[in-house]
């Protein structure tokens, strides 16, 4: 039996492009809606759920930016990779649209083998999440899905105070929570502590940073909030088993 293609929303208001990518999506067997600007998309969405989103950034009438903020504030959509076509080269763009929650970008021009590659990953990687939650569909899903909405709330909480030295006790207060209440869910949930929870979504962010282009580990340090530049080198080769130069240059190469 033939597998069901994957359906896939592409959002750009270049004709040519757009045209030239939807068709040899299809060649290689998905399913392609094309939309030319954000309003179509979500007019779109409104009755079709996709496998992914692909979207360019800059548009008329809607931007990718605005209809990826205007689908993420509903729940149904918050499991559809989000996919940005940009070509603006500029650390800035990237940096805003990691922070903003996409989930990665292709730049103009590109090949659409690289396009292919990313939509095929996220796929694969979405369909092993649905197996694992499939397998237990009673008690273990709502204990997941539980975690799955406190953790993304601790990670908001970490990520909109990233620059400063944001306290355990702060945390807790803006989770509604005990100090002592949140540290244990931690260490049940992802065997650390607190402390070095926090730490290492620290480095996580400083890793997604370099992977959009920042090669100056000082900014890195500071972008992440780590007081300390040397403490911000032990605990990334600590975390990565190699030091934060290292990383740029095996990045820079690759």
């Amino acid at each position: 039996m033939k597998k069901k293609a994957s359906k896939i929303l592409l959002i750009e208001d270049d004709i040519s492009l757009g045209q030239t990518v939807s068709e040899l999506l299809e060649v290689n067997d998905y399913e392609v809606k094309w939309c030319q600007n954000g309003l179509e998309a979500y007019h779109y969405l409104e009755t079709k759920m996709p496998d992914i989103i692909v979207c360019d950034l800059m548009m008329p009438i809607m931007s990718g930016e605005e209809l990826f903020f205007k689908i993420r504030k509903l729940k149904k959509y918050d499991e559809i990779p989000f996919l940005i076509i940009t070509a603006d080269m500029t650390f800035e763009t990237k940096l805003k649209q990691l922070e903003n929650g996409v989930n990665d970008f292709i730049n103009k021009p590109f090949k659409i083998q690289e396009l292919i590659f990313k939509i095929k990953n996220f796929l694969q990687y979405k369909e092993t999440l649905m197996k694992r939650t499939i397998q237990d569909p009673f008690s273990k899903v709502t204990i997941k899905l539980k975690n799955k909405n406190f953790f993304e709330r601790l990670n908001e909480v970490i990520i909109k105070n990233i620059k400063s030295n944001i306290t355990i006790e702060k945390i807790a207060s803006e989770l509604f929570i005990s100090k002592s209440a949140l540290d244990k869910k931690i260490r049940r949930d992802k065997q650390v502590n607190t402390t070095k929870y926090i730490r290492e979504f620290r480095i996580e962010y400083a890793i997604r940073l370099i992977e959009a282009g920042e090669t100056n580990v000082q900014q890195l340090a500071d972008s992440c909030g780590f007081n300390s530049l040397s403490y911000f080198s032990i605990s990334f080769k600590e975390y990565t088993n190699t030091s934060p130069k290292s990383y740029i240059k095996k990045r820079n190469l690759n």
